[in-house]
């Protein structure tokens, strides 16, 4: 059973701590940690951690309790340090996404790992739900035969969504579309070549930063992913997955997921339709842990048994997905002009 040490604990560190990590048996939690001693309060008297596995620093649990993993779920800056300072102790690390901040931290933090012999690896949550599980399988199988065009719609209205952050840096590119481009990276199976990403802020926007954008990806297999988001669309919100229509030669595969929102939960959902027939909705998968859940149970049942889950989202895979990240908003700081992918990761 691997040992492990949660460091941050805000509103989303906490949220971790009270609905995630008690789901997860194959992990036994030896350590909360926060530098705030209200956050460390809240923890005790919510959820009722006890005191003795509490702690202001990682150092100060680190010399306290043997663990096998840290995972972080503290402000995206603080990724860096923290998961270095875990590495350098000899412990694996999971982290929320982004890893880093940049693509140099995200390099020198996958150094780190493979120096060590230890695992590096993002919560990329989106990846732990029945249908792009079952998307990636139909492509690789190639069901309706290759696929050649992507599309995919994000639509939420983001003021009536309590969205708290209208200040955020590219909220839409860097906060939300990053699950995005982790999907189509895993569905695909594929490498991202080049894009092309313009941006912009609607009229009553309360975002600083623009919050809608339309994508043109080329990706290494010859697929082309259109793909439209907005935190401030007027029309019918989608599942937080997106809604996807994969065109293959021989019919369709749509599908969206995680659709979720506040006390509703709706299914996962896959229609395959091949051409000239009726369409058809094929059994999901059902998954132990979906979610957070899943990316966290990948973790442990790595740690335990020295073997990586199929799909897993270690930090040399997720430096494609950051990297998505990286050429959108040079992209569109270049009003559109095509970004080459390898030009952000050199």
């Amino acid at each position: 059973m691997a040992k492990v040490i949660q460091v941050g604990l805000g509103t989303w560190g906490f949220d971790w701590t009270k609905q995630v990590l008690p789901t997860v048996a194959s992990a036994e939690m030896v350590a909360y940690v926060d530098s705030s001693e209200a956050a460390l309060a809240r923890v005790q008297s919510v959820l009722g951690i006890p005191e003795a596995k509490c702690f202001g620093s990682l150092e100060a649990a680190l010399d306290a309790v043997d663990a096998d993993v840290v995972l972080g779920t503290l402000r995206t800056e603080a990724h860096f340090p923290v998961a270095k300072q875990a590495l350098e102790a000899g412990l694996n690390v999971m982290v929320e996404k982004p890893f880093a901040s940049t693509i140099a931290e995200a390099k020198t933090l996958i150094e780190i790992a493979q120096a060590q012999g230890k695992l590096l690896a993002v919560s990329q949550n989106y990846r732990y739900f029945p249908a792009p599980i079952l998307a990636t399988q139909l492509l690789a199988e190639q069901a309706l035969g290759p696929v050649d065009l992507v599309t995919i719609a994000f639509r939420q209205h983001a003021p009536t969504r309590g969205h708290n952050y209208p200040e955020m840096p590219d909220p839409l590119l860097a906060d939300m579309a990053i699950h995005h481009f982790d999907l189509m990276r895993m569905v695909l199976n594929a490498k991202a070549r080049r894009l092309t990403s313009r941006t912009w802020n609607p009229p009553g926007s309360p975002f600083t930063f623009d919050p809608a954008g339309v994508l043109t990806i080329e990706f290494d297999n010859d697929t082309i992913v259109s793909y439209q988001g907005s935190w401030m669309s007027g029309g019918p919100r989608t599942p937080w997955s997106g809604e996807w229509t994969m065109d293959c030669a021989e019919g369709d595969i749509r599908w969206s997921a995680r659709n979720h929102f506040d006390t509703y939960w709706g299914e996962d959902r896959l229609i395959l339709r091949r051409r000239g027939e009726t369409p058809v909705e094929p059994d999901l998968p059902r998954l132990k842990h979906i979610d957070r859940a899943g990316s966290f149970a990948a973790m442990v049942e790595a740690v335990d048994t020295g073997k990586v889950p199929p799909r897993f989202p270690s930090g040399v895979d997720n430096l494609g997905s950051l990297a998505l990240v990286a050429a959108a908003i040079l992209s569109a700081r270049r009003d559109g002009a095509w970004v080459e992918i390898d030009e952000v990761l050199e």
